[in-house]
């Protein structure tokens, strides 16, 4: 099997309460349904959910299959030693606010019978007044959190910003965080799949009762030291450099190409590119292997796209 050109990957679209329908009207994909979908699962291995090739040689291949078989060829030397690809990677459509949530820290993970999650949001688009929330105001501790979790007044404690299109954050295990409504947000996470919703705006699932809360899981997991974190500063392209993974936004001139340094996952945040034999519109996600050595061109003026390959210490 030769490996030079860029895998594409079947998105595995998920029903949400709090989801819209920005995949079709803002991306130009095709959905399933016309249900309200909150995640397009881009790239992911997991028992309960596998990434298959869209297309061309390798059409149906899973993402696992190639990760065990094809590891240093597709994946590069820098792949780590694990039994699944640790990476999962997202395009939410919050069309309204998310639960108040948290994901566990390794050092709870295992008592609570989870996974840990750090994660890392870019904001693809915004409405006018989108917000993020994100850790807690100054002077919150767990015993503000509880008080106000009882009263219901809990939204006044935590930290909430401001987002547009282009602004990035890093959501560490252990954060207390929420995305507004109004948002299109890329996310690259580690492979879990363990959220605990502490609160949610009283808001009923789509079976019409209230959803499930992990209220004690979730005091046991959140960092209640985490006042008023920032949106993250790029220092050049780099906008995260993480032991889990790395994620730059590359501007990609018009008529211009850009090398990538090593095997990776591309999202097209904007414009259109080529890379290989294929065009990729903005929304588009596609893994370069690392055998192909391939560049990406711009098609356009303003493409940008965010590219994340494995941390060092994976």
């Amino acid at each position: 099997m030769i490996f030079d050109q860029p895998l594409s990957f079947v998105p595995l679209y998920q029903e949400r309460v709090w989801g819209g329908r920005a995949f079709e009207e803002s991306l130009g994909r095709c959905l399933p349904s016309p249900s309200l979908f909150g995640e397009a699962w881009e790239m992911v291995d997991r028992p309960e959910a596998q990434s298959v090739v869209a297309s061309g040689a390798c059409e149906s291949i899973s993402l696992n299959v190639l990760w065990n078989k094809e590891r240093e060829r597709v994946f590069g030397r820098r792949a780590p030693a694990a039994g699944r690809f640790p990476l999962l990677a997202k395009i939410l459509d919050a069309r309204e606010t998310l639960s108040v949530q948290v994901h566990p820290p390794e050092s709870v993970e295992s008592r609570l019978g989870g996974e840990p999650k750090t994660e890392m949001w870019y904001v693809m688009e915004a409405q006018p007044h989108a917000c993020i929330y994100a850790g807690f105001r100054p002077g919150v501790g767990r015993r503000e959190f509880e008080e106000a979790l009882a009263s219901g007044g809990l939204e006044e404690l935590l930290h909430r910003i401001s987002v547009k299109k282009g602004d990035a954050i890093f959501i560490p295990s252990g954060r207390c965080h929420a995305i507004g409504g109004g948002c299109l947000i890329a996310e690259i996470q580690q492979n879990s799949d363990t959220t605990y919703r502490v609160f949610d705006w009283n808001r009923l699932g789509t079976d019409g009762l209230p959803r499930q809360l992990h209220v004690r899981e979730s005091l046991e997991s959140i960092d209640f030291l985490d006042h008023e974190p920032k949106l993250i500063v790029a220092s050049g392209s780099r906008l995260v450099e993480d032991p889990l993974f790395v994620v730059d936004c590359l501007e990609i001139p018009e008529a211009c190409a850009v090398s990538l340094e090593d095997a990776g996952l591309v999202i097209v945040l904007e414009g259109k590119v080529r890379c290989g034999e294929r065009v990729f519109p903005k929304g588009a996600s596609f893994w370069v292997p690392a055998e192909a050595q391939l560049e990406i061109e711009g098609l356009g003026p303003g493409s940008r796209v965010l590219f994340t390959s494995f941390g060092r210490s994976l």
